[in-house]
């Protein structure tokens, strides 16, 4: 199908970029937020940025982090940041933690961290997630078997191994890679109930994802969960990130905030 041939071209484009673009990562520092107080001045915004800031004052200035998936860094977001501080998002920052981990569980809670503290520099008690594979997943993780839920009002993850994938069985011996196939203990554990769980939850999943297999593994589904699946065509795993329909769509969501469990800031 023509989708899918250009979107196997796109993929592979994006790979070779990410392989230039990666060392970068470590050259450019990611983007941090630093105490500020909250400021709702509208001076030198575009009519975009202005209209959501009219549309939801909270949902402009909720903040925003984004987690990149395995072997990868905080430029892998260049694109989906941008493309999201366009559309009015101003406290937008990324979680690198550069190096490999070796347990799920172990990464979840040092990113909880990294939550906790983005919440107390920018006065919000829930911010909202964007994780990228293995980033949604350990964010993921953090939400539900972690009490994560009180600190996150909206989880995003695009191509994110939800119910693990078949390709980590070809290298078991990895302690990373084999909690990612789906009989894992990890994967089984967050197929465990969550009642309660107040986080909402945005998953992206491809039909040409090459690295989640069978890609249909990239989809959320949990009866404890709120979840919106959102199946997109001719995408592949690395264009993810990149692709602009997809930032449109993740905007649109994080413009309403539910008042059930809205991500109002502290003291507001």
């Amino acid at each position: 199908m023509p989708h899918i041939a250009s979107g196997l071209v796109l993929e592979a484009a994006w790979a070779t970029a990410h392989l230039v673009m990666y060392p970068l990562g470590f050259l450019s520092p990611p983007t941090r937020v630093t105490n500020r107080p909250r400021n709702h001045n509208l001076s030198g915004l575009s009519p975009e940025q202005r209209g959501l800031f009219h549309f939801d004052m909270d949902a402009a200035a909720t903040p925003i982090l984004l987690v990149h998936g395995m072997i990868e860094n905080h430029v892998i977001f260049t694109i989906m940041e941008r493309a999201l501080r366009r559309r009015g998002f101003q406290t937008l920052s990324v979680y690198d933690y550069r190096s490999l981990t070796h347990s799920i569980p172990r990464a979840a809670v040092r990113l909880g961290e990294a939550i906790q503290k983005l919440s107390a520099a920018t006065g919000y008690e829930r911010i909202h997630v964007i994780g990228h594979s293995f980033g949604g997943l350990i964010a993921r993780y953090y939400v539900q078997r972690l009490g994560g839920d009180s600190h996150v009002h909206t989880l995003v993850t695009l191509g994110t191994p939800h119910k693990g994938t078949q390709l980590a069985w070809a290298a078991p011996l990895l302690p990373l890679i084999r909690q990612l196939t789906p009989s894992s203990p990890a994967i089984q554990e967050l197929a465990q109930p969550a009642v309660g769980c107040r986080t909402r939850f945005i998953a992206f999943h491809s039909d040409i994802d090459h690295l989640i297999v069978p890609s249909r593994n990239a989809r959320l589904d949990h009866p404890d969960l709120n979840v919106r699946n959102i199946a997109v065509h001719g995408i592949g795993h690395l264009s993810m990130p990149n692709n602009g329909r997809i930032a449109f769509t993740i905007a649109r969501a994080l413009q309403e905030l539910d008042h059930a469990g809205t991500a109002a800031a502290v003291n507001a």
